[in-house]
């Protein structure tokens, strides 16, 4: 049932010109729609890019100019309805209001699921008025804009997420896939666990195994939500990229700085090191509560080789 109301919140017809993203956006059901829908077709966009399932396990839709590939139910796959399950997960954790990060993370050796290759992170806020779901860019649109300048920026997202998974160089065969969800301790029940997912581990430091460099693809906000994302990977795997159009961080930055909070939000625990540094003293940081952590019931190794 999960999978199909995942396939039926990111259907496109393929004989209408109907959108990926609704036209308008004037309540909080309709912003929620939207978090779906743009959270769906990226997570989409990274696997099929980085080339984790067969091209049985996507649809084609159209998004302008853009083929994009949309997530699918593919019985010859359990890996893609593994995902399709956390994707649901996640809508749940969001209609409640629980969800503070969704961390899409790959990484070489199931026996240290800490030392990472490449990370995805998806940032969630709520306010008043709805939903946010926080990316990091220097695009984004106000409370009240008109919903076509919304979509617009939606559209200029995914377009920015194509370019940079295309510029990326190609990931290690022997990868596993994981996600990470993080929550608000102040609202979220301690025994609450979303569909698909089980207690995970917060972990206070995450070791990288190459260079780490960091890279803010877009934000996009409504009167009732954002949407922010970035993504972490090996400073050898990006290419030039045009007109500077992701922000990047220095790769110093990125091995103390760790997964993204704002200020005025309970910190997060996690901190990204590379692997030569992994020895250092612990961080102060290990002393404070920790936030509660979801994962997988069932990870997933692509067979990529």
């Amino acid at each position: 049932m999960a999978i199909a109301q995942l396939s039926h919140s990111i259907r496109i017809h393929k004989a209408s010109k109907e959108t990926i993203f609704p036209s308008q956006i004037t309540s909080e059901r309709e912003s929620l729609v939207m978090v779906k829908k743009l959270f769906a077709t990226s997570i989409s966009c990274i696997t099929y890019l980085r080339g984790l399932f067969p091209e049985s396990s996507y649809g084609e839709r159209r998004l302008e100019d853009l083929s994009l590939r949309i997530l699918r139910e593919d019985k010859k796959c359990p890996g893609s309805q593994h995902v399709i399950k956390w994707i649901q997960g996640c809508f749940d954790a969001m209609e409640k209001k629980y969800l503070h990060m969704a961390v899409l993370t790959l990484y070489t050796n199931p026996e240290e699921p800490e030392k990472v290759t490449e990370i995805y992170q998806f940032k969630f806020k709520y306010t008043k008025e709805g939903v946010t779901m926080d990316f990091d860019s220097n695009t984004s649109i106000g409370t009240g804009t008109k919903s076509e300048d919304i979509k617009k920026a939606s559209i200029l997202l995914i377009r920015k997420l194509y370019i940079l998974m295309q510029n990326l160089g190609p990931l290690p065969n022997d990868v596993t896939l994981t996600m990470k969800l993080h929550y608000y301790n102040a609202v979220t029940p301690d025994d609450y666990q979303p569909p698909g997912f089980k207690e995970g581990v917060n972990s206070h430091i995450l070791l990288f195994e190459g260079e780490p460099i960091n890279l803010q693809v877009g934000m996009v906000s409504t009167g009732f939500h954002s949407i922010k994302l970035k993504v972490i990977t090996e400073a050898t795997r990006v290419s030039d990229l045009e007109n500077n159009l992701f922000q990047e961080n220095s790769t110093t930055e990125i091995a103390h700085q760790g997964l993204d909070c704002d200020e005025e939000e309970e910190e997060c625990n996690n901190q990204i090191h590379r692997t030569n540094v992994a020895d250092s003293q612990q961080s102060p940081e290990s002393s404070k509560k920790k936030r509660k952590v979801s994962e997988p019931v069932n990870l997933f190794i692509p067979d990529r080789k």
